[in-house]
Formats: structure tokens, sequence, C-alpha cells
């Protein structure tokens, strides 16, 4: 299974917020997934970001590979 660690918008109409979820990546963008990891808050100055780095690290060690929105979220935490 190959598993992708990316962004399922929640939040309302035109105020979205984020949950940073491991999913298969064969399923879509909001369905299901494994585990969710953290949050992402694009509406608020300065943007929320929030991760479990213990569980992120694991997820990357046993080869979840991460979106390009989700390693750049995770260089600013400076978890890669």
């Amino acid at each position: 299974m190959a598993t992708a660690i990316r962004l399922a918008r929640r939040g309302s109409k035109k105020h979205p917020t984020y949950r940073i979820v491991v999913a298969d990546s064969r399923r879509a963008r909001d369905g299901r997934f494994i585990e969710t990891i953290g949050f992402y808050n694009p509406q608020t100055e300065p943007s929320v970001i929030e991760v479990d780095e213990a569980k992120a690290k694991q997820w990357l060690k046993t080869g979840a590979q991460p979106s390009d929105t989700v390693r750049k979220l995770f260089n600013v935490k400076g978890i890669v």
C-alpha cells in the first residue's frame, strides 16, 4: 500500500482549514484516512501549523510520501 501524507480540507465555504492526514494514495482527498497527525489553518495571521512530530517522523521512516504542500509545512516546522 502506497501511503501519502497530505492535506484534507475542512471548514466552511471560502474559509478552509486543513487536517494533515496519512492516507492511502489511491483514496479521495477528503476520503478515508489512516491517521490524523496535525492541522493547518491558513486563515489566521500568522498561519497556524500544528504537527505531531513523532508521528510524522515515524510515517516518513516507514515510507509515506508527503505532498509538496505538506513538505513545505514540514520545512517550516523543522521536521524534514
